[in-house]
């Protein structure tokens, strides 16, 4: 914010379904009951919060006398729809006591990258912070399929960080924060109290995917970090076991985590960009092509393709990468992957006589496109 900026401070607080759920039993009343408590306070000190919780389809299964996860995705939405009524109806019965009102948000991926449905969930949200409304926001399970996923409730708080402007984005967990080694192996591992979100080292730390670490989600964790920082959002992933740890890092204590952004934050619609998870295809481009977009100052031309994958149409979103694989940009094509391999390595010139028509002289405009 800038010293003009009267706009109170926003915090999404995202809380992991280890944290939610009791084993077997449905949500963890006395956690949530807990943290309602924080928020009543948080909000009470002048705060705007914005909740992305898990947890419905732990709660479904629960109310469906479902000993086991099912697999079958038809199952899993309707677990999710049992789930939703139970997390949103405890919520709304704990933040009542504090006589707060909340609201429950669901989204999917497609209401994010649509632009215009993007523009009206960041209306919304902020209206009911507004109204002193604390919304409760989860991925819609109960309609998502594999295509239209977030993939992880990190990845939508970090969205969600960027759609209200964020200052912080807690990220609360069953781990006390990240650690340089696997803690449950290494009796040195230690604890990274703070750190720069964009620092590549994070990733490795975490450890890959299926770890005893990013298995938590620590890689998605850090991910969601670099996302948000785009948006000039710090993140803290911390222990929600941890008492009052919502307070203490209201007070300024160091618990757990903190990655802080960067300096150069992107605009609104860069950030859009940027932010998408769901890329269509992508276009490998040559050390020429390479060079200008790392500027962030030039359009993508036909000439500087080399290859193209994936299928996807005029207007998607697709990534741009080098030789070894390193995702340079991503923007939006103004050709389809059909229409680009009979341009790709021509010049523009030859657009109109290869295809039969020109759209634009460029693949990617830079004004719709992102450095990454």
């Amino acid at each position: 914010m800038t010293s003009g900026d009267t706009r109170p401070t926003r915090w999404v607080i995202k809380i992991g379904s280890a944290l939610i759920t009791a084993d077997n039993t449905g949500l963890n009343l006395d956690n949530i009951r807990h943290w309602c408590t924080q928020f009543a306070q948080l909000m009470t000190d002048g705060l705007e919060i914005v909740l992305v919780s898990s947890g419905s389809i732990a709660e479904g299964m629960h109310r469906l006398n479902w000993d086991s996860r099912p697999t079958d995705i038809h199952q899993l939405q309707a677990a999710a729809a049992v789930g939703q009524m139970g997390l949103v109806q405890t919520y709304e019965s704990e933040l009542q006591r504090h006589n707060i009102s909340a609201a429950q948000i669901l989204l999917t991926h497609e209401d994010l990258s649509d632009r215009t449905r993007y523009l009206n969930a960041r209306a919304t949200l902020a209206t009911l912070l507004n109204l002193q409304v604390l919304p409760v926001v989860n991925e819609n399970d109960t309609v998502t399929t594999d295509e239209i996923r977030f993939g992880d409730n990190d990845n939508l708080a970090a969205l969600v960080a960027d759609l209200i402007q964020a200052e912080k984005l807690i990220i609360l967990t069953d781990q006390q924060g990240l650690f340089d080694k696997d803690p449950r192996h290494h009796t040195d591992a230690r604890l990274i109290s703070t750190a720069k979100a964009d620092d590549k080292n994070l990733l490795k730390m975490a450890g890959p995917s299926g770890s005893s670490v990013g298995s938590g989600g620590m890689t998605t964790k850090i991910l969601a970090a670099q996302r948000a920082s785009r948006a000039g959002t710090d993140t803290i992933i911390a222990n929600g076991r941890e008492p009052d740890v919502l307070l203490r890092l209201l007070s300024g204590e160091p618990v757990g985590t903190y990655l802080t952004s960067g300096t150069l934050t992107l605009d609104a619609r860069k950030r859009w960009l940027a932010n998408q998870l769901k890329v269509r295809g992508t276009l490998v481009v040559d050390q020429g092509a390479q060079t200008k977009l790392e500027t962030g100052t030039a359009s993508l031309l036909a000439i500087g393709i080399t290859a193209s994958t994936g299928i996807f149409y005029r207007g998607q979103l697709v990534s741009c990468i080098s030789a070894d694989g390193t995702e340079i940009a991503r923007g939006l094509v103004n050709y389809s992957s059909k229409e680009i391999q009979q341009i790709l390595g021509h010049h523009s010139r030859e657009i109109e006589q290869l295809l039969g028509y020109i759209y634009e002289p460029e693949i990617i405009n830079r004004d719709v496109m992102v450095s990454m």
